[in-house]
């Protein structure tokens, strides 16, 4: 509160941050006060003024603001250091304690809580006073607004925070940034009292796992439909978290499957993905958002197999929120990480991401089976499911022959063919399955790759 001319506050009216007291006799009101303050807006007791606002003047001895600090600090909890300072106006003497706001507006006066309301100090009710703790303990609580221990502004990537992350924030904001980088991370609250937070490390350390070793996503990949002890691939993404989110949805795009087909009413062809891209890269950004990064010693995991990709991530829903109520629910167990991937577009704002993935779920042309979520208090598992399996039924439609099914069928799990093992599969000569091939090819079905000898095919 800054401080007016005494002349201009004398003589008026109590205020919500402005209380009369005449003597230091009244010292358990003035502490009760003192809290009140601490717990609304801060404030100034005045001690030597009457109710009506007239100074009268106080006596103050040799010790009597040192007995008042000390009465205040022993009575308060946590303990209250006002700022009290002596005034002389007309020859008379009067005492200003001056009081700042707490930081969790949870002090206790004689093991009470009281809060300013207008200009009267009231005692807080129990289900104010029980509120306040309840979000006391969630902050204390809230992993990504913690400070990351050993952390230090050195370990933040401040060369892709300039380089990537500003000029992605400004698209996005439509704003230009004024600040500094640090300034902005401040008001992100990836970094506190010039330290970076559990999420500025998450999202912009130079190498998070140093900090949290398990802050990666593990993806294998099958080629059956069930874990197979012969894998096709392992990939562990590491990195800062958008690192994380655009490598792994590179690779599982490069790795699913499209089928090309002349939709009614257009002149080219569209490719169409066994799996919606937007679901592929919201799961991905979900699991890597809301996963329980206090416990270090889970990591998200992705499994890939020939019928449905498993988007697993540690640390259950909360509690209200289940499978069947997720779309119309918001949860976020990180909200500044949440908060920060959603102002650059990296997830859906207001818990739209579910909504949008059943969306696109229900217009894609083939109708996959609806994503299943399953979740426990420790874990939330989500799959997505297919369509290749209606590839077959859309090509049938572009009058495929015997032959070309076959090839399209072995395709699919042999990834590429060339003419000389099409010929064995279909026991016919060389010129013969080469016409085949170039009857998919023109059908818009596969693609041509190398040159010579080296010339196979794929599906497109």
């Amino acid at each position: 509160m800054k401080m007016k001319p005494l002349s201009n506050i004398i003589g008026k009216h109590e205020t919500e941050a402005i209380e009369w007291k005449t003597s230091l006799s009244q010292i358990n009101e003035i502490i009760n006060t003192v809290v009140a303050f601490s717990n609304t807006k801060g404030g100034k007791v005045f001690v030597g003024v009457s109710k009506s606002g007239q100074l009268l003047g106080v006596q103050i001895g040799k010790d009597s603001i040192e007995r008042l600090t000390n009465q205040i600090s022993q009575h308060t909890d946590p303990k209250v250091h006002p700022r009290i300072t002596t005034r002389n106006i007309s020859e008379k003497e009067m005492i200003v304690i001056d009081v700042t706001r707490s930081a969790d507006k949870l002090t206790l006066a004689f093991g009470r809580p009281y809060i300013r309301v207008g200009k009267s100090t009231m005692k807080m009710s129990k289900d104010e006073y029980e509120r306040l703790i309840l979000e006391k303990h969630k902050e204390k609580l809230q992993f990504d607004k913690q400070i990351c221990d050993k952390a230090g502004l050195k370990d933040i990537d401040w060369e892709f925070v300039k380089k990537e992350f500003i000029p992605l924030y400004e698209k996005s904001s439509g704003k230009k940034i004024a600040g500094t980088p640090e300034s902005l991370l401040e008001s992100l609250g990836c970094v506190k009292n010039s330290r970076p937070t559990n999420a500025g490390i998450i999202l912009f350390g130079k190498d998070p796992q140093r900090f949290f070793m398990n802050a990666y996503i593990a993806l294998a990949r099958y080629g059956t439909e069930d874990v197979d002890v012969k894998r096709l691939d392992y990939k562990e993404f590491t990195g800062n978290l958008f690192q994380q989110i655009d490598n792994c949805s590179k690779y599982i795009k490069d790795n699913i499957s499209a089928m090309s087909q002349l939709r009614k009413g257009r002149i080219q062809r569209e490719d169409i993905p066994e799996y919606g891209w937007f679901s592929i890269r919201e799961l991905i950004t979900n699991a890597v958002c809301h996963r329980d990064y206090s416990n270090i010693g889970t990591k998200v995991i992705i499994k890939m197999f020939s019928n449905r990709i498993e988007f697993y991530n540690p640390g259950g829903l909360q509690k209200g929120i289940t499978p069947k109520n997720i779309a119309e629910m918001q949860f976020s167990r990180n909200p500044i990480i949440a908060k920060i991937l959603a102002k650059v577009e990296y997830i859906e704002e207001l818990g739209e991401g579910w909504n949008k993935i059943l969306k696109e779920h229900k217009e894609h042309p083939l109708r996959p089976k609806l994503p299943i979520v399953q979740t426990d208090d420790y874990a939330f598992l989500v799959n997505i499911y297919s369509t290749k399996d209606k590839f077959v039924e859309q090509e049938e439609a572009v009058d495929l022959s015997e032959r070309q099914k076959k090839i399209i069928s072995y395709l699919k799990t042999n990834k590429k063919i060339n003419t000389t093992s099409c010929a064995h599969l279909l026991d016919i000569s060389n010129d013969t399955a080469l016409r085949e091939l170039a009857s998919l090819k023109s059908k818009g079905l596969i693609v041509k790759k190398g040159i010579g000898r080296a010339t196979y095919y794929a599906l497109k």
